[in-house]
């Protein structure tokens, strides 16, 4: 069964990304593309054997609460294990610090592939890795040293808690506090709901980082700081002391993704919970931004990974299952014949097209959004700076694009099945419940639409904007010079020029203090912008597919195509509805519902 196309990762990888310049880079320079592809097969069969098969056995045998203790599937045990011993939890981190200071861009590519496999896996993996690096980033030696390593070969986890019963995403609400003991520890007490990956039978210690309140804190996300809390206390030795009261109070039974656990902690309930502070008080927030923007990308990434094992599902049932007869010239069908397969209908063929474009597109952009984040690490003053800018304004659009389209292309991967793909024997009923849940994670569509055009467009005034505009006009031009692709150049430029009729209309609303009219449709705004930066992705793959052989060109330029044809055709519907002058959504009193 396949869940993804290698030749296709690593045509994105090699031809569209250019990885090898990248592997050029001293900081890179102990990996060539030979051991980046022999490091990709061997998650490929690590995948093979030991994850997809195991899906929907985790899907029928969920998580589950028991006796204060949460339980998973039993392949986690081996499957968690064999994860740190191939160096996969803390990969993209400095050799120093553990890691095997591997590109990001491959990181989010092997990580792709077991998500494509089995998206109730990666979870626990890739939290773990976002911990240990914060706490590698700003947390103090001690901490590193007592608590990363054993992380990274996965016999620990790590975790981030923020959200609260009373809060939700509103960070600067949260409650839970932070009590100086007088010895440079603080005492934790607060609630945490939606805690991923934060119990199981297979870690022995869980290493939680906290947000709580200082007593004394300025109100709001200024007073918030940031605490390492593991659920049992850690002797100078690295063994295991005692219990620290990390209470789990419950497992959220899921519509989907059910054996990814997701639970409901409490801290300081049952007895003092000891918390190490990271960093300076009340700079928290600041901290966790860097584990909250890795966990966007990878939010974004599974979406994708998810869309992908849904597209290859429903591909293989189109070339099985025959239905129905091909029209004639005559306009009629013929009973007389054989059935056809259902992939020769037009409107089966566009439904796979709209998933593959939305799938590869998506696998693009988070390849891309990774490739930045490793030129800022190799980088120095104002080129640091400006990759760095075009990183921040790309990550809420990789988080949101794949979750939104991804979660339309499963959708339509299941209008493929028909009336199969509603039960429970197929498993793309799996996927649409699977994929639900990625655009609410680390924070919903609306958050990303409110970050996107709230902060990111007008972030140091435009300048990531601009520099974004940049890049695509670049490859525009190069387009234009290509006799293929010369019409889909114009078409991009196009939108991009919706983009700024959009700005054009919006930012007067924001210079007279109606910041309330300027967000009202930020989610529209992030459907045109995420649109067109996927077409700007499209644009870059039709270039490089030029040069590849005339099958895999052909595929690559009819999907750049449809995606043309059918998804950058709606920006200028978009737009119209984004310079609407109709302010309906903020004049609507809650008495008229």
């Amino acid at each position: 069964m396949q869940y993804y196309d290698p030749k296709t990762l690593a045509f994105l990888l090699n031809d569209v990304h250019n990885l090898e310049d990248l592997l050029k880079e001293e900081r890179f320079s102990f990996f060539d593309k030979q051991s980046i592809e022999l490091l990709l097969d061997a998650v490929k069969d690590f995948s093979d054997s030991s994850l997809f098969p195991y899906i929907k056995e985790m899907d029928e045998k969920p998580s589950v609460f028991k006796d204060g203790r949460v339980i998973v599937h039993e392949q986690f045990g081996p499957v968690l294990e064999k994860a740190g011993e191939m160096g996969l939890i803390g990969a993209f981190m400095d050799e120093k610090d553990g890691g095997m200071q591997l590109p990001l861009m491959v990181f989010n590519a092997l990580y792709f592939i077991m998500e494509a496999a089995n998206n109730h896996v990666t979870g626990y993996m890739g939290l773990t890795a976002g911990a240990a690096n914060l706490i590698v980033t700003f947390g103090t030696e001690e901490l590193k040293q007592k608590y990363v390593p054993k992380m990274l070969e996965m016999k620990w986890s790590g975790t981030m808690c923020l959200t609260e019963p009373q809060a939700g995403s509103s960070l600067s609400d949260i409650t839970s506090s932070a009590k100086p003991v007088g010895d440079g520890t603080y005492s934790i007490k607060g609630q945490k709901i939606f805690i991923s990956a934060s119990d199981h039978q297979f870690s022995d210690n869980f290493i939680h980082l906290v947000l709580a309140r200082v007593e004394g804190a300025p109100a709001g996300t200024k007073g918030v700081s940031l605490f390492v809390v593991p659920q049992y206390l850690v002797n100078d030795d690295g063994s295991i002391s005692d219990y620290n009261h990390v209470d789990v109070v419950g497992e959220f039974e899921k519509l989907g993704q059910r054996g990814y656990c997701t639970n409901h902690l409490a801290f300081g309930d049952s007895g003092e919970s000891i918390g190490y502070l990271v960093g300076e008080e009340n700079k928290g927030l600041t901290y966790m931004f860097q584990m909250m923007n890795e966990a966007r990308i990878a939010t974004g990434r599974m979406g994708t990974g998810i869309a992908s094992a849904a597209y290859y599902a429903s591909l293989q049932y189109a070339k099985e299952r025959p239905q129905g007869r091909k029209l004639q010239s005559t306009g009629k069908k013929d009973p007389d014949q054989e059935q056809t397969l259902i992939i020769n209908h037009p409107d089966i063929k566009r439904m796979l097209l709209h998933q593959k474009a939305i799938v590869e597109g998506s696998l693009s952009l988070i390849l891309e959004c990774a490739r930045y984040v490793d030129m800022q690490l190799i980088s120095e003053g104002e080129e640091k700076n400006n990759y760095h800018l075009i990183a921040e304004i790309l990550t809420p659009i990789a988080k949101t694009y794949p979750s939104e389209a991804g979660k339309d292309a499963v959708d339509t991967g299941l209008q493929v099945l028909g009336g199969y793909g509603y039960m429970m024997d197929f498993i793309l009923q799996q996927y649409l419940r699977d994929i639900r849940i990625i655009s609410i994670y680390e924070g919903t569509t609306g958050i990303q639409s409110l970050d996107l055009l709230g902060r990111k467009v007008t972030m140091m005034e435009g300048a990531a904007l601009k520099l974004l505009a940049e890049e695509i006009e670049a490859t525009i031009k190069t387009a234009m010079s290509k006799e293929e692709l010369k019409s889909y150049a114009i078409t991009l430029g196009e939108g991009a020029k919706l983009i700024e009729t959009c700005l054009g209309h919006l930012m007067p609303h924001a210079m007279k203090g109606n910041h309330e009219r300027y967000l009202a449709d930020a989610t529209i705004f992030m459907d045109l912008f995420g649109t067109v930066v996927i077409g700007w992705q499209w644009l870059k793959m039709g270039i490089a597919a030029l040069d590849q052989d005339e099958s895999f060109k052909k595929s690559k330029l009819h999907t750049l195509e449809y995606f043309f044809k059918y998804e950058m055709s709606r920006c200028k519907g978009l737009q119209k509805t984004t310079c609407h002058d109709s302010d309906v959504t903020v004049k609507m009193g809650v008495e008229m519902f």
